[in-house]
């Protein structure tokens, strides 16, 4: 993949049909990029992927690197070059867009991705279980999902931010995922605080989609579900 061209296999609609069963390997997924988002088969807890590995943030908070023949039903990932890289106090999950927009004003129709790093003062992030039952949609595991309160903690954010015509595709607008610097807490950033850390942003306007060629997916009905994405993503 050409630097901060983005990857996708899958459509978050799919996730939301309960299609989970299978995916992309660990393997391929890390040969289209350098940091990406996603989940595992069966939904079974968050996906973060820096730097040549691909980490499993579970349920409970814990960590674990993933096996190159795991699977991924849904994922996206670039080999992320930063074009700038500053540094930047986020008061909120919201300021991140202001820094975004600061660094690209142009960019509302374009996607953005980003690597956040440093001391973060608080980070609440979710992670999900699993899924309980073949089929099972992501906004029932929502309503089960693990939620945990980090202070004082130093780690790494990677992001994506896409277009609100692209919902349902993926997720609209900000998705970002935390791992500790020690790989022993994350997952899916709900909110956050933080002062004096690193920001690296890119502009995408490549986007390169794989579609499963399972039964599942054919024969889901893929329609967006704009309020039950915002209520399962934050």
């Amino acid at each position: 993949m050409e630097d901060n061209h983005i990857y996708q296999y899958s459509l978050l609609n799919a996730l939301m049909d309960g299609v989970s069963e299978s995916g992309v390997t660990v393997k391929k997924f890390l040969s289209r990029g350098n940091q990406g988002l996603g989940t595992f088969v069966r939904m079974d807890g968050e996906l973060l992927s820096l730097d040549g590995k691909v980490y499993q943030l579970q349920s409970g908070g814990r960590v674990r690197e993933a096996n190159l023949e795991d699977q991924i039903p849904f994922g996206v990932t670039t080999n992320f070059v930063p074009q700038v890289t500053k540094q930047v106090s986020l008061d909120s999950k919201d300021a991140i867009d202001e820094e975004l927009d600061q660094f690209n004003a142009h960019s509302t129709n374009l996607f953005m991705t980003y690597r956040i790093t440093g001391r973060f003062e608080k980070i609440k992030a979710r992670t999900v279980k699993g899924q309980e039952y073949k089929g099972q949609p992501l906004s029932e595991l929502g309503d089960k999902q693990f939620v945990d309160i980090y202070e004082n903690i130093e780690g790494t954010i990677v992001g994506f931010r896409s277009p609100r015509s692209w919902q349902g595709f993926t997720v609209a607008g900000e998705h970002l995922h935390f791992l500790s610097v020690d790989h022993n807490a994350g997952g899916h950033v709900l909110e956050l605080v933080a002062s004096g850390v690193s920001m690296g942003m890119a502009t995408a306007s490549n986007v390169h989609i794989e579609l499963p060629t399972s039964d599942d997916f054919n024969n889901a009905k893929l329609i967006s579900d704009d309020a039950g994405i915002k209520k399962v993503e934050g």
